[in-house]
């Protein structure tokens, strides 16, 4: 099964709320991959700016186990997202 998480991390980006949601989901659990709040956070903020209900929420909640910079990092990671895509 992680196997099966890896390859879709390694797919192509998502580039609907239902995708960077799910992806946020990867990152926040450790679902085959290292858990890493910064990336979790950066695709639950694209997600929640693509309207997904949940990601706002989830968004949040990671933030609150996030040092400010953390913080800062996943933000202008969203926004470099953001900008090449």
């Amino acid at each position: 099964m992680a196997d099966i998480e890896m390859a879709a991390v390694s797919a192509a980006e998502p580039a609907d709320a239902e995708g960077c949601f799910a992806r946020g989901m990867i990152y926040s659990a450790g679902a085959g991959v290292a858990v890493d709040l910064i990336e979790a956070h950066k695709w639950f903020n694209i997600a929640a700016m693509r309207g997904h209900g949940d990601a706002a929420r989830l968004r949040r909640e990671i933030a609150e186990q996030m040092s400010d910079a953390e913080i800062g990092c996943a933000q202008r990671a969203a926004r470099g997202w953001l900008k090449a895509h």
